[in-house]
């Protein structure tokens, strides 16, 4: 079996070496642009690795990988529109180097390039692949929606939240796995347990990214901390510090998301009120959790567990761990 390494390598020469020869050269230049700001391929190495559980001809899905990339970034590059976004890791953003016309049509031909890839699955496989992608657009759509929906309230429920994230990223990632093995023959029995692993392990991703915007390290994070702060956005963090916080508190938090300004002392206040509810160590715990039923539902999966160990690798990898 490859390592994560060697999965990423496959799939960042496959990405290269895609043929973009339609014209004209202002649709697809933007396309080439935003898979070139790189990234962790995570979806596609994800599929590629669950497949290798069970076949090693890992090679013949490499396009349907690539479609799962290719529809990811679609995602990111209209993401970026609609959050007026200027970077993306550490480039300007596609609607910055072009305009926001050029980056909507863009976006709508990698969503179309997404599923001509997807179309290359195997045969015996090309209808439930294609099910399972459409499904899985169809919910992210939805998380988006529920996303922007909680910008305007401001009584989003915990369970509210998790909903959202689900749809929003987890949902994406459990598709990459549930379809590698889907594509390798697996037992439906396998496919779900897989499909379980990628959801909860997408839980566990999205609040810990939550958790970094509070308490990470700029330099490892990769983005300013604070951001969702400053934003306002409505994430486990914020949800559970009104939830817990008693009238003062309360009203302190109110008070600084009164105030629009874009400050660090509004930052420190905020982390501060946090650190008094005990906000981190909630966060820490629903992580653990999320990530102790993802690889329950991996140790379920009916293979040996050294075939399953590149997996759980990999996924360690995502957090920071080793074991």
């Amino acid at each position: 079996m490859k390592t994560a390494k060697e999965v990423l390598a496959l799939v960042n020469k496959a990405l290269a070496d895609l043929p973009f020869e339609r014209k004209p050269e202002g649709l697809y230049a933007p396309v080439k642009y935003e898979l070139s700001l790189g990234g962790k391929r995570i979806r596609p190495v994800l599929m590629l690795m669950s497949y290798e559980l069970y076949r090693d001809d890992v090679e013949s899905i490499i396009p349907t990988a690539l479609g799962l990339e290719m529809y990811h970034n679609y995602t990111l590059l209209h993401d970026d529109v609609m959050d007026r976004a200027d970077m993306r890791r550490g480039k300007p953003t596609v609607h910055k180097v072009w305009n926001e016309n050029t980056a909507i049509l863009s976006g709508d031909a990698m969503l179309v390039l997404a599923y001509q890839l997807m179309g290359q699955a195997k045969a015996d496989y090309l209808k439930p692949v294609l099910d399972l992608f459409t499904e899985t657009a169809l919910e992210i759509g939805e998380g988006q929606q529920y996303d922007m929906e909680f910008e305007q309230r401001s009584d989003v429920r915990e369970e509210e939240y998790i909903e959202m994230i689900r749809l929003k990223t987890s949902v994406l990632l459990a598709c990459a796995v549930k379809m590698g093995a889907m594509q390798a023959g697996a037992p439906q029995a396998d496919m779900e347990h897989l499909y379980a692993f990628g959801e909860n392990l997408g839980l566990a991703f999205q609040l810990q990214d939550d958790l970094l915007d509070v308490y990470g390290d700029p330099e490892t994070f990769g983005k300013k901390i604070g951001g969702d702060i400053l934003e306002g956005k409505k994430t486990f963090m914020l949800i559970n510090a009104y939830r817990l916080a008693i009238a003062d508190q309360r009203a302190a938090l109110d008070s600084w998301f009164a105030n629009s300004s874009d400050s660090a002392a509004k930052i420190a206040a905020v982390t501060d009120l946090y650190n008094q509810i005990g906000i981190r160590q909630l966060a820490e715990a629903k992580i653990k959790h999320y990530f102790d039923v993802a690889f329950d539902s991996l140790d379920a999966v009916g293979l040996p567990a050294q075939r399953k160990e590149p997996l759980r690798t990999l996924a360690l990898s995502l957090f920071g761990r080793q074991s």
